[in-house]
């Protein structure tokens, strides 16, 4: 019985939002799921899927809260 959790951070795909809808939830289930069957050979039905949404300044790459590092690539693209 696989469980995969998946992670994303609180923010919406657009910036009127600030999470992820329950339509691309759903996609994210039904894709990992799918994935677990083809590669693994799981039933979808024994597979479970949890989506954690973590909160922007919970979460951080490089060294840096996301927000930041975000910056720093932006303006590193502008140079």
């Amino acid at each position: 019985m696989p469980i995969v959790t998946v992670q994303v951070t609180r923010e919406g795909t657009t910036p009127d939002r600030n999470s992820v809808t329950t339509e691309e939830k759903a996609a994210i289930i039904k894709g990992v799921s799918e994935v677990l069957l083809k590669v693994l050979n799981k039933p979808l039905e024994s597979t479970y899927v949890v989506i954690e949404e973590v909160d922007l300044d919970n979460w951080g790459w490089g060294g840096l809260p996301t927000v930041q590092y975000r910056g720093m690539r932006a303006a590193a693209a502008k140079s």
